[in-house]
């Protein structure tokens, strides 16, 4: 019987998985995950991300060996050498795998392809993360989209996606044993602990009970939240202190759920209540997940994205450098609280509230004037959800100097929105507790509160920073807008 590699990266599952079904109709799978940081360019996976991508990992070997599989074979390396050693330890003759899109993955990606081809072995990888693959879709002049909405539209009449396929019942038995693994000191393959060593301290305890990792834990969220939230998505989402999100981005980064699999479930549990399929298809979530499409779409159609602004008169716009208020920023001690909740909810926890995140980011680039990337940065650290094309696309827009990007006028005024979106300041007290005891209208300006809370005064003016802003966008106004490359 013949004997195929399947290798593992950003689609940890056994369901929905399109490399891995094609290997499993080959004959026997040799599953495998190598960690290569060095081959993953000047974005490698920052800390929050590498503990999230070990906890998913261990809970894939333990979904592999419930279902009969070989252990998941872990290796440290380059991905080409690593898996030439690997197919003639096993006598694989052919490998599969699911494309990524960041720039230096799809670099290394199409070099592996072309040896291991070269080298007379079957080599196919399929489409197990986006809805559409980015070259799949244009505009009218067959360039790249530029713009979300008629992106959006033009995915809606396009895609069909197929029903999510099942997790195998069976795994094929066939190949040969694995011989001792060398390179290592005993001689023996690397453990999770070895490969991920445990954060010293102990960080990711507070992540590890807020974040169950897992293709089952992945599919029990989507269930609860197309049961319950779904419903209320439209209003609920904007709440922070609400559990009104999906809470599905940290699983489809590692991709222990696919897109696919989300479509249809939201279909069908919106079905279920007699919503007609044009209202669903049109709705509030389906765009968030479109969003994330037309992220991937600009990272791949614009690869230097992550490095410089697509907008290029933003190259020299005046940004500040002040690494006290970047501090202040990062440890959530900005003496604003909306925003200092939210940065304590990210150390904490791993994850933000999407509405948050769109206004500590717009306080970091347009009321501290700092670098966008600054933010991008210590996001990609911090996140377990730290995708490169959303995280990318994110921050551009909000600095105005990427695709469809917020104007230089919208300036998020955080005391504003907590007082819409957290008007009982539930999640502010959550976050910030030496302002708990505090009248709601003091938890929200506790600069005015009768008695100073414990708390440091607010490192920046909001009204007179944001008038700086204006005055330092409109020195870009009247230049040339050159929106693409």
């Amino acid at each position: 019987m013949a004997t195929s590699l399947f290798w593992f990266r950003q689609d940890l599952r056994l369901a929905d998985n399109p490399g891995l079904l094609a290997a499993l109709q080959r004959g026997a799978v040799v599953p495998m995950y190598v960690d290569s940081p060095e081959e993953d360019g000047a974005w490698r996976d920052g800390a929050a991300a590498r503990w999230w991508l070990r906890a998913n990992l261990g809970a894939l070997a333990a979904d592999l060996a419930r279902l009969g599989a070989p252990p998941l074979r872990l290796e440290r390396g380059a991905a080409l050498a690593t898996i030439r050693r690997v197919c003639a330890d096993t006598g694989a003759d052919a490998v599969f795998w699911n494309r990524r899109y960041e720039p230096a993955a799809m670099a290394r990606d199409r070099a592996v392809k072309t040896a291991l081809r070269a080298d007379g072995l079957v080599v196919e990888s399929r489409n197990g993360a986006l809805l559409l693959e980015p070259w799949e879709i244009a505009n009218q002049s067959g360039r790249p989209f530029l713009v979300f909405t008629p992106f959006w539209k033009e995915l809606l009449k396009r895609v069909q996606p197929p029903l999510p396929t099942s997790a195998p019942a069976t795994w094929p038995a066939g190949g040969r044993a694995a011989p001792a693994r060398t390179g290592f000191p005993d001689g023996a393959p690397p453990s999770l602990d070895e490969l991920f060593p445990p954060p010293r301290p102990a960080w990711h305890r507070a992540i590890e009970a807020a974040w169950p990792a897992g293709e089952s834990a992945a599919q029990q969220q989507l269930e609860h939240f197309s049961a319950g939230p779904l419903a209320a998505y439209r209003d609920a989402r904007d709440r922070p202190a609400m559990a009104g999100t999906s809470r599905l981005s940290p699983y489809l980064h590692v991709g222990a759920i696919s897109p696919r699999q989300v479509w249809h479930a939201i279909g069908a549990a919106l079905s279920a209540r007699a919503q007609p399929a044009a209202e669903w298809r049109a709705g509030k979530f389906l765009a968030e997940l479109v969003w994330r499409e037309f992220a991937h779409h600009l990272l791949f159609h614009h690869p230097q994205l992550p490095d410089e602004p697509l907008r290029r008169e933003f190259t020299s716009f005046p940004w500040r450098e002040d690494a006290r208020a970047l501090a202040a920023w990062q440890r959530g001690r900005t003496g604003i609280p909306l925003v200092d909740a939210g940065m304590r909810e990210l150390w904490a926890t791993g994850w933000m509230h999407n509405r948050v995140r769109m206004v500590v980011a717009s306080f970091l680039v347009k009321n501290l004037r700092l670098h966008w990337q600054h933010g991008a940065r210590w996001f990609w650290d911090t996140l377990i959800d730290a995708d490169l094309a959303n995280n990318t696309q994110g921050w551009q827009w909000t600095a105005g100097c990427g695709a469809d990007a917020a104007p230089y006028f919208r300036v998020f005024n955080p005391v504003t929105q907590a007082l819409k979106f957290d008007p009982d300041a539930e999640y502010i007290r959550r976050w910030v507790p030496e302002l708990a005891a505090l009248d709601t209208p003091f938890v929200h300006e506790p600069w005015r509160a009768p008695r100073a809370p414990d708390y440091p005064p607010p490192i920046v003016d909001l009204a007179a920073s944001r008038t700086a802003a204006l005055a330092a966008f409109r020195t870009l106004r009247g230049q040339t807008s050159a929106s693409a490359p």
